[in-house]
């Protein structure tokens, strides 16, 4: 169990990404991950092949990316994203957002621990850009397969 500012934290794939519950806790069932993201951050478009994944917006806006849908997601949304749907979001406006994800069967968790670094500090943004090649590559070895940038 943690409390609302404890879980292992590292930064990965241009997010603070808090472990809440992981495989290890949970029989590979499912991996339940806390996500910061700083105002205008993009994921690239990308497909789960091996697990649904599921967002939870806690604060902030996003746009959220799922197959040929395109949903604004507010504080209280949910949205599923099923496997084998290529998906992402963005956050829009000028807040950060905070999402929890679930994921299921695990796995997500160990690609953002394998993808990442660990968080020294919690608060700045690494200045160092996303590498999409290392992170394409850490992610085939969990099926999940890169696309390309978010639609506009």
């Amino acid at each position: 169990m943690f409390t609302d500012e404890e879980g292992p934290a590292f930064w990965s794939v241009g997010v603070l990404a808090r472990l809440k519950a992981t495989g290890a806790q949970t029989e590979e069932r499912f991996d339940l991950v806390e996500e910061w993201c700083p105002p205008g951050y993009a994921t690239p478009l990308h497909v789960h092949h091996a697990e649904h994944e599921a967002f939870y917006v806690l604060e902030g806006e996003l746009t959220i990316f799922c197959g040929n849908e395109r949903i604004h997601a507010r504080s209280g949304t949910y949205v599923f994203g099923p496997r084998d749907i290529p998906h992402g979001f963005r956050v829009v406006g000028t807040e950060s957002a905070r999402i929890l994800i679930l994921a299921t069967p695990s796995g997500f968790a160990q690609f953002l621990v394998e993808a990442g670094e660990p968080a020294k500090d919690l608060t700045s943004v690494p200045d160092t850009p996303l590498d999409l090649e290392r992170i394409a590559a850490v992610g085939a070895q969990y099926h999940i397969e890169i696309l390309g940038p978010l639609p506009d």
